[in-house]
């Protein structure tokens, strides 16, 4: 017989895929198509000589012709022949190869799991190799729906590589089926950062994905993996889903709500209606006539909104009214505030100074009431940082923002990603 195999090289795709951005429900896993492998040869590495058994040599040999032909009557009856004989390691060795030859043939899934279990107990496949056979055998078995299998594999290949990012990305696939949400999610995020550190950039799928399933499943993890989303992929679908995402976890206020909304306004991710609608409407009632009509005005400049509608038409009419005199009347309520005791004048001018767009002045007037009596730290921080980052002074919004505590720090958390963002 032909002296056979040296190595096996395994050609296959990735199966992780992408979570969709509606994050009421994970996206689903495709249908994985079999076979999951391809055998082919690796020119690259020296040729290995089998020693074969004399009694195996010729089950062995007719096996290989059959395999190569392709001849599906009589491969199952040479496959039976040659395990009554293999005798050494060289043997079962080479029975693995070409009964995974066959099954990869044959789309087998089953069979070719067996093909690769047999190669690896044979204990001749080197350690490239016996890393791409437990993850082809993990993929496999995954496909096959048994996970349990598929993740004994995938946790073999990881132990002599703790930080390949395709054994991750699979092993985390694997527990999700599993029903283990959080192990799953968990090893996504590893295999992300194992990439990155290679220097390569890691699909958006992937963090897609994480973020999709901790968001059904409500982890605690979820906002922090979605900022970790728009620093690698930033624009505004994946800022308008994250802050989608904290409006709908985070338990945040009304207030808070309007510092999001302004944050989707700061990086163009306000989309529909409605939330132009809640952001216009959300302003105009807290006293923000001027930025509720803003709004309305960019959004329909974008069109992205229809201003002759009622429930834009009328808060436009309203907010044009009374944001002229808002307007005026700043300057000397700022003086006020400024002579003012405690920091209650000194914060309600500097939301309306930023509310039409002046953060400058919003910014000094936030200073002044941290001085003051019955300051609130967490709101004026916050509400400094976003000031300064609007203005564009990038060192001082993040002193700012680093510096909120309390409920509001995780809002300060998403505007600081904004700004990590900028140049």
């Amino acid at each position: 017989m032909k002296p056979v195999v040296t190595s096996i090289g395994l050609a296959l795709g990735l199966c992780a895929t992408a979570a969709q951005a509606q994050y009421g429900a994970a996206a689903p896993r495709p249908q994985q198509p079999a076979p999951a492998v391809e055998i082919v040869s690796d020119p690259a590495k020296p040729k290995r000589l089998l020693k074969v058994s004399s009694g195996a040599k010729k089950a062995l040999s007719d096996l290989q012709a059959a395999v190569a032909a392709n001849d599906v009557a009589t491969i199952p009856a040479k496959i039976a022949a040659a395990q009554v004989v293999v005798k050494n390691e060289d043997d079962r060795y080479m029975l693995g190869n070409l009964r995974l030859q066959a099954a990869v043939n044959a789309k087998d899934n089953a069979a070719i799991a067996q093909g690769l279990e047999e190669v690896l107990a044979s204990g001749l496949a080197d350690a490239g190799e016996a890393q791409q056979l437990n993850l082809v055998l993990g993929k496999t078995y995954k496909t096959i729906g048994q996970n349990d299998k598929a993740a004994s594999a995938l946790e073999r290949g990881l132990a002599s590589n703790p930080n390949n990012y395709d054994f991750l990305i699979e092993l985390g696939e694997t527990r999700v089926t599993q029903g283990r949400i959080d192990d799953g999610v968990g090893l996504i995020r590893k295999g992300i950062a194992a990439m990155a550190a290679t220097g390569k950039k890691p699909p958006e799928e992937w963090y897609r994905r994480a973020v999709a399933l901790a968001y059904k499943a409500k982890l605690p993890a979820t906002m922090e993996l979605s900022r970790e989303w728009v620093r690698a992929y930033p624009g505004p679908v994946s800022w308008r889903d994250s802050l989608r995402i904290y409006d709908t976890l985070g338990q945040i206020d009304d207030n808070s709500a309007l510092d999001v909304l302004r944050l989707g306004r700061a990086t163009s991710s306000l989309t529909s209606e409605a939330e132009f609608y809640r952001y216009a409407n959300a302003a105009f009632t807290k006293g923000f006539p001027g930025e509720a009509k803003a709004v309305i005005e960019e959004g329909a400049a974008a069109n992205k909104i229809d201003p002759k509608k009622e429930i834009f038409r009328d808060i436009l009419a309203k907010a044009t009214v009374k944001a002229a005199g808002d307007r005026a009347s700043l300057d000397a309520s700022a003086k006020t505030a400024l002579a003012a005791a405690t920091a209650k004048p000194a914060v309600a001018t500097a939301d309306a100074y930023f509310s039409y767009g002046d953060y400058a002045k919003a910014a000094e007037l936030y200073r002044a009431a941290l001085t003051k009596s019955g300051a609130d730290a967490g709101l004026i921080n916050l509400h400094l940082g976003m000031a300064l980052a609007r203005q564009g002074d990038k060192a001082g919004a993040t002193a700012a923002l680093n510096a909120v505590t309390g409920p509001r720090a995780e809002t300060a958390k998403y505007w600081l990603t904004y700004l990590a963002l900028q140049g």
